[in-house]
């Protein structure tokens, strides 16, 4: 028996304007008026997409940071952001520029994450209960209000949060991981008596997964292609003929592309391949403690709202799981647990993948909750996010008046020498947006809506509201702390007009940051001999590495443990 009885007024949808607004405010802020962070391959990333902006095709073919190979993951994501500052880093600045790719990301991911549920929430298996006396939603209004719901928790996503801002390939992946789940739903949806549309959707399909490969290589959709080709052998021959004899070669075809044309071309005479197929194999070792570890501590934060509303759909659809709007999410989810679990190395990219069909079995689990279910998770949103929100607010009032004492101390003792400025127009937009959280969080308990998005409108507009107040008010301090650029221009005045290049043992981050606001010349690709060489302590030295005193040392102001040194070569 179906768990869901709703009426017509349960489903009424969220107004496209308040969706439009909701993801302009999420995905702005971080967008722009920054400088590339260090943190989660930001600056790398930006790195060798202006390397290949600026550079050759070999620089195209084989992916690198300013003569740093970096063949790792793949270059689709690198593709795109180059081509994005080839054609407005003129106008808007590089930096900036990258950053339309990342909107590009959010924007497929988004849709993706909308459209999917949309389809599952229109099939029959999911429809509400008949009523005795009528009354049900319609399907569309049904499939349109879980969308809603899906995309709310889609943006609440803690995890999500920062990853979405960057210009790295794990921006890229979560989107086309949400775009092949949507294609699978697609192809397993469309009517078995119409073969041309189920053909071209498994075209689709292989493509996207394609595409997938050229992002963070082939793990991810080997196991999501596997666990699609599962589910095919328990719905019809011809959906696993399409999935071997379409999908597959389709995704190898995409793929192979950019093999075919290294292994041709070699570029800077030799090829990324090897490299590439050793992180590959890499990224999936065995089960490990330390992987195991590393999910238990951090999943539960890291998926938040999806999972409580997900485990929650799991169970009240535990009669239906055959059916595909809890099938196909949960086979997804189920393998990237899996994958999760196998990789060797503790980081959030094996968690990201997890986030689009968390989602959207979540959706499925808004129209079974418990009124009091509902209510605690509206009431842990509304102390949690106003909590952290005054934090922002008092420390942003400490960092400009000195009140709270305390706070100030703290936010300068991480930030020593920082100058706070006044921005009227940031200070309203901050102003604003908090009004309207206020507004929301009244509307919301003083309304009892019965609509089944208000479960996860308060959790997802907190999330925005805290990541619009820091990247706002707190923008020019996280810089501070976390640019390179003060220290790229230092060194530049310490190198002589007409010098050659610089060799040097730092990281791509560094790399990428010195070499885009200092605009030094590092060591070609593969060069044996420089002028200078530039050197961070407490990093293997070079083979190469001058005995001389260096003739400039320093760090960034926020930062004093990591120092730099500057060697002039005999």
């Amino acid at each position: 028996m179906k768990p869901v009885r709703l009426p017509a007024s349960a489903t009424s949808a969220l107004p496209r304007t308040v969706i439009f607004v909701l993801c302009v405010l999420y995905i702005l802020p971080g967008l722009m008026g920054r400088d590339p962070w260090k943190i989660d391959g930001d600056a790398a990333g930006f790195g060798v997409m202006w390397t290949m902006a600026h550079g050759s095709l070999n620089d195209w073919l084989w992916p690198n940071v300013a003569g740093l190979p970096m063949p790792q993951e793949g270059p689709l994501s690198f593709w795109i952001g180059a081509l994005c500052i080839r054609l407005s880093g003129w106008l808007i600045g590089d930096e900036t520029a990258a950053r339309i790719a990342t909107l590009l990301f959010f924007i497929i991911g988004a849709a993706s994450v909308w459209y999917a549920t949309y389809t599952l929430g229109r099939r029959q298996e999911a429809q509400p209960l008949q009523l005795a006396f009528g009354g049900q939603p319609e399907p569309k209004d049904f499939g349109r209000t879980l969308a809603d719901g899906a995309l709310l928790i889609y943006l609440g996503s803690l995890g999500l949060l920062i990853h979405s801002h960057l210009t790295s390939a794990v921006a890229l992946q979560i989107s086309l991981v949400t775009l092949v789940l949507f294609f699978t739903i697609r192809l397993f949806d469309n009517d078995p008596e119409q073969p041309g549309s189920r053909i071209g959707m498994a075209l689709l399909t292989g493509i996207a997964f394609g595409l997938l490969i050229l992002t963070r290589g082939w793990l991810v959709p080997l196991g999501l292609w596997l666990t699609c080709l599962l589910l095919a052998g328990f719905q019809s021959r011809k959906l696993l003929a399409h999935l071997v004899l379409i999908v597959l070669p389709a995704g190898v075809a995409v793929a192979s592309l950019w093999l075919i044309a290294c292994a041709v071309l070699q570029p800077y005479h030799s090829s990324p391949y090897d490299a590439w197929m050793k992180w590959n194999f890499q990224e999936f070792f065995r089960p490990s403690y330390t992987s195991l570890h590393y999910f238990i501590k951090y999943s539960a934060w890291f998926t938040w709202p999806a999972w409580p509303f997900a485990g929650w759909a799991v169970y009240a659809w535990r009669k239906q799981t055959t059916a595909l709007h809890i099938a196909i999410p949960l086979s997804f989810l189920i393998v990237l647990v899996v994958l999760a679990f196998c990789s060797p190395y503790a980081e959030q990219s094996s968690l990201i993948p997890l986030i689009p069909a968390l989602s959207i079995l979540a959706a499925f689990g808004l129209p079974t909750m418990k009124r009091g279910a509902i209510n605690a998770v509206d009431w842990f949103s509304v102390m949690v996010f106003s909590m952290f929100a005054v934090f922002i607010w008092l420390s942003w009032i400490a960092m400009q008046f000195g009140w709270p004492g305390q706070l100030h101390d703290n936010v300068f003792k991480t930030a020593p020498g920082f100058n706070p400025q006044f921005n009227p127009a940031v200070f309203f937009i901050a102003f604003v947006s908090s009004c309207a959280w206020l507004k929301l969080v009244h509307w919301r308990l003083s309304r009892h809506p019965r609509v089944l998005w208000r479960a996860v409108v308060l959790s997802s507009s907190g999330v925005i509201l805290c990541w619009l107040l820091s990247l706002t008010l707190f923008a020019p301090w996280i810089d501070y702390r976390v640019s390179y650029r003060p220290l790229a221009e230092e060194i530049a005045t310490h190198l002589p007009a007409g010098y050659r290049c610089v060799d040097s043992n730092i990281g791509a981050a560094q790399r990428a940051s010195f070499a885009y606001f200092g605009k030094i010349h590092f060591a070609p690709f593969n060069s044996a001999r420089c002028d200078y060489v530039l050197a961070q302590r407490h990093v293997p030295k070079p083979s190469n590495y001058p005995s001389s005193e260096p003739i400039w040392e320093g760090h960034r102001a926020a930062d004093k443990s990591e120092r730099f040194m500057l060697y002039k070569r005999d």
